[in-house]
């Protein structure tokens, strides 16, 4: 297999990584801390405080699990790679902002859906294939 065809392979997985690493950097630095939350209520906090809020809104309200389940839908009824890699990247960021049944079915659909398309378009065909599905050439 050649590197630029491992890379195509590779790259949606990697990606699905940054969008989970993005969303634990979202959670554990910027909703989660105690100190962060009040200097930010107090208006005296850093500039980043409308991502934050803006954050904290969005999984109070579940957007991060519709937004995943949608994209998971899509991802059943659209068959390329595109939607599959987002119902696995939005389910994946949305499992890490609290919205973990919805973020957890669309990272399953997202990744086994990704999993077959790209597993149908790696296949090869051998010397006497001729793609029928036959077991062995004809004599």
């Amino acid at each position: 297999m050649s590197s630029r065809r491992l890379l195509s392979l590779a790259l949606p997985w990697l990606l699905v990584i940054v969008a989970a690493l993005l969303a634990a950097w979202l959670r554990f630095d910027l909703v989660q801390p105690p100190a962060l939350a009040h200097q930010c209520s107090a208006g005296n906090g850093p500039a980043w405080c409308p991502l934050r809020t803006l954050a904290v809104q969005a999984f109070l309200s579940y957007a991060y699990g519709y937004a995943a389940l949608a994209a998971a839908v899509l991802a059943l009824l659209w068959k390329h790679i595109f939607p599959a890699w987002l119902a696995a990247a939005l389910g994946a960021f949305a499992l890490m902002m609290y919205c973990p049944d919805a973020g957890a079915l669309a990272l399953l659909v997202g990744s086994l859906r990704l999993l077959r398309l790209q597993a149908t378009n790696t296949v090869p065909l051998g010397e006497h294939r001729h793609g029928d599905r036959q077991a062995q050439p004809q004599p």
